[in-house]
């Protein structure tokens, strides 16, 4: 115990003399002004020799590369406001009903039936997940209407919400990505939002699809690259899953997980580069690092939509999806470090890697100390064992941790959107300070993981309207409550 207090004390001491060496370096120099009399100053000046001319033409060149460099910079990306869709309470699926519709379903098979009874069981979700309106029939009915009607009421709702709360008019909007990995009709999705809320017809718009459950930061970094090329204009990010094509009707096990923990949702964003709106949006978009570990054969495959022995369609997940979402992590930790962390932080992880790659000696990988970097942790609610993981990679408390497992607990695995889900969730609380940064970290198929950094504006009020509205006071609840003992 005293070993690691001492350890932490040094540690600590480092990091204070790292993070502050420029204030320690110029507070001696400062002193020595001070001591000076005005007679040493006035002595000092006379012999630099100035004359006006050279006064005038720095102050002239000063302002010249100042205005260059103001108009060469690209400009700052803001997140105006956002809306989670809300799933109506007749969708709700227990875990006792799934259960019992699987057994229904696959009266044949009581093993597959018991297999996903232990799975939903220590899945982390609750009994207020809701999922499509075509899988609650016994069988279910994956045809491409129902799959379109479930698009039509998540997409149009949720952009509804976030038009009517900022205030935003359809010709406003110059830049939509639509993302939502499986379903994929035509017209597309961007389409029927276009048709539905009459955009305009120069309007910037992009449907991306297959990109898993990251594809939202996705979806960020394209209209931010659009936003920064093109001037005083406004973007709408539209992040879902739909739901219905995906159930899965066979009895392969690594496929029926996807019926365990998918559920419907979705989120709308509103993105901004003018410098009107800057003084109205809650956050203010400062990185954006994406990491796509599709070289490797068994990453690319760890997620991957395929046809089981029986032909039966569906999505497989690997044994060693936690393994590579691990390791995806830690090279994405490598890039986005250096430009979050404080000097002290980025100092011990390259001594403890020179130590280990150069004089080979057996230390254990140094793991930066994310929480100087952010207040904020918004993971992927891909499921208990995706947020056990990332915990345990990123050394978190369960307190940072928890508007993931709690979105998960109350919504289940929404796929690209739960990151917002998880930052209403933050903002319901009443814990989003102005200054407070965030890291949203998002993995998918292929096999990627992108993180995306925010800063909050301002102090957010507690919202009166979204998904956590009716239910926020109950949570957090405690994991073994939900969990098989």
């Amino acid at each position: 115990m005293k070993m690691a207090s001492l350890k932490n004390s040094v540690k600590l001491g480092c990091q204070y003399l790292l993070n502050h060496i420029s204030t320690l370096i110029l507070i001696p120099i400062l002193i020595k002004i001070l001591r000076l009399g005005p007679d040493q100053i006035c002595e000092i000046w006379s012999s630099l020799h100035f004359d006006l001319f050279h006064i005038l033409g720095s102050f002239l060149m000063t302002i010249f590369i100042a205005a260059v460099y103001y108009m060469s910079k690209p400009p700052s990306v803001y997140l105006v406001d956002f809306a989670c869709f809300k799933p109506p309470a007749l969708y709700r699926v227990p875990n006792a009903t799934f259960v019992e519709h699987m057994r229904l379903i696959n009266k044949d098979n009581p093993e597959i039936v018991e297999f996903q009874r232990r799975m939903i069981q220590r899945s982390g979700l609750g009994d207020e997940t809701c999922t499509a309106p075509a899988n609650l029939y016994i069988p279910p009915i994956p045809s491409l209407e129902a799959s379109r009607v479930e698009a039509e009421f998540i997409l149009f709702t949720v952009i509804d919400d976030l038009l009517k709360k900022t205030g935003t008019r359809s010709k406003d909007i110059d830049i939509l990505v639509v993302n939502c990995s499986i379903d994929s009709p035509t017209p597309s999705l961007s389409a029927m939002v276009i048709n539905k809320f009459k955009l305009r017809t120069n309007i910037k718009s992009f449907n991306l699809s297959g990109m898993g459950c990251s594809a939202s930061l996705i979806s960020i970094d394209l209209a931010r690259n659009l936003l920064q090329v093109h001037h005083d204009s406004c973007a709408l990010v539209v992040s879902t899953e739909i739901t219905t094509p995906n159930y899965y009707s066979g009895n392969d096990r690594s496929m029926v997980l996807i019926n365990c923990l998918f559920r419907i949702g979705g989120a709308a964003i509103l993105l901004s580069n003018k410098r009107a709106d800057r003084g109205r949006s809650k956050y203010q978009l400062l990185n954006l690092v994406r990491t796509h570990k599709g070289n490797d054969d068994e990453a690319y495959r760890c997620i991957h939509q395929q046809e089981d022995s029986q032909g039966i369609k569906g999505v497989s997940l690997s044994k060693n999806l936690m393994v590579i979402a691990g390791e995806t992590l830690k090279a994405n930790i490598t890039r986005i470090g250096p430009l979050v962390l404080p000097a002290s932080e980025q100092l011990l992880f390259l001594f403890t890697l020179i130590v280990r790659k150069l004089l080979k000696l057996k230390w254990k990988p140094y793991i930066p100390d994310f929480k100087q970097a952010f207040e904020h942790f918004c993971i992927h609610a891909g499921g208990r064992a995706v947020i056990d993981e990332m915990q345990k990679q990123l050394k978190l408390s369960d307190e940072d941790v928890e508007a993931s497992r709690m979105t998960l607990h109350r919504f289940g695995n929404i796929s690209s959107s739960s990151i917002w889900y998880e930052l209403n969730y933050i903002e319901s609380k009443g814990r989003m300070k102005k200054g407070d940064r965030v890291w949203q970290i998002a993995f998918g198929s292929g096999f990627k993981c992108n993180s995306a950094v925010w800063k909050c504006n301002c102090t957010i009020t507690t919202p009166t309207d979204g998904p956590w509205l009716d239910c926020v006071d109950r949570y957090p609840v405690s994991i073994s409550q939900v969990l098989d003992p």
